[in-house]
């Protein structure tokens, strides 16, 4: 038996709560893993809560995130002893996910941990850090370097916005964050950012076009925020898009991207390959600074998890949340 928590769907409702859990429950899977920490990102939040439909099979165990040690294993690459780290793939939706002390999975969802973060660092990373890492590359794939201008970042001061304006920083570009918190400015300043706007500037429906700033943007909102970062990208600029926290709506035009050629670009955490994860999470060893991910990170234990859900999605979180599996 372990400890999980586990959603459940019937005639008496959706509901989220701690259980012990039998190992002949564990789904199908090649590798299984001893978990020790897992995360609460938005998409946990919606699956706890049962707030937006995240949830595709009941019961469910939730968690996008996982790291641990390989219990078992008949994947040819892991060996009992070798610790991984999980991001994606389904798990937490369709696949029992990592807020449990145990998961079985699939060896191919997996990544070794890397050499230079212990466990807890590695969560505290998770999959909003790992998004951030992506974004970051994608950037750069497309020609943004430091010297083209700002960068601005949404959500500043939550988990992929933290470790986004840490990475960029870090890299010597400019970052202007953007929060809906103005009591979190100083937090984000100290990830970094050499200004904080307020959410309030984005978050209403704006003009098709506005005054030219941005060489590029990692944005998490979606909705009428990244409709206005694009209209105030510079030309040629280019924004990352890899969330929704402000809708999935996009009530923009096509005026950024014909007249200014601005480039909108989509990155998916989720379904990513894994040669691109490996080199996201090769880079945030490279890129991160440890010092500045111990700001970023809040540790709760699995008792703690539900509740928690709850004050993130009504925005009342800062940065990471770390899941400790086994207190």
């Amino acid at each position: 038996m372990f400890k999980g928590i586990l959603i459940e769907k019937d005639e008496a409702g959706y509901r989220a709560a701690v259980r012990d859990i039998d190992d002949a429950q564990l789904p199908e899977g090649d590798v299984t893993v001893r978990v020790s920490h897992s995360t609460l990102n938005y998409k946990d939040g919606l699956a706890i809560t049962g707030k937006g439909p995240v949830v595709r099979k009941f019961p469910m165990v939730p968690g996008v995130d996982l790291v641990g040690t390989v219990e078992a294993s008949s994947h040819s690459a892991y060996k009992p002893g070798d610790s991984v780290v999980l991001n994606g793939w389904g798990v937490g939706e369709v696949h029992w996910g990592g807020l449990a002390q145990k998961a079985r999975l699939n060896g191919e969802w997996l990544v070794p941990l890397p050499a230079q973060f212990t466990p807890q660092q590695a969560m505290a990373i998770g999959t909003a850090g790992y998004t951030a890492m992506l974004c970051v590359l994608a950037l750069e794939r497309h020609g943004v370097t430091p010297d083209k201008g700002e960068i601005l970042v949404t959500g500043a001061a939550g988990g992929v916005g933290s470790v986004a304006v840490s990475v960029l920083s870090k890299l010597g570009y400019t970052v202007v964050g953007v929060s809906g918190r103005p009591e979190e400015s100083d937090y984000v300043k100290s990830l970094g950012a050499s200004e904080v706007l307020d959410r309030s500037l984005f978050s209403s429906a704006g003009k098709p076009l506005g005054r030219e700033r941005w060489a590029g943007a990692v944005d998490v909102v979606g909705s009428h925020t990244l409709a206005n970062v694009c209209a105030t990208t510079s030309y040629r600029g280019v924004v990352t898009a890899c969330g929704l926290a402000g809708g999935m709506d996009f009530p923009s035009s096509v005026a950024p991207f014909i007249l200014r050629g601005v480039t909108l670009a989509g990155v998916d955490s989720v379904m990513c390959p894994r040669s691109d994860r490996l080199v996201a999470w090769q880079r945030l060893g490279q890129d991160l600074d440890l010092a500045k991910l111990g700001l970023i990170t809040n540790e709760i234990g699995l008792g703690e998890a539900i509740a928690v859900a709850s004050q993130l999605l009504e925005g009342k979180v800062r940065g990471r949340v770390v899941v400790d599996v086994n207190r």
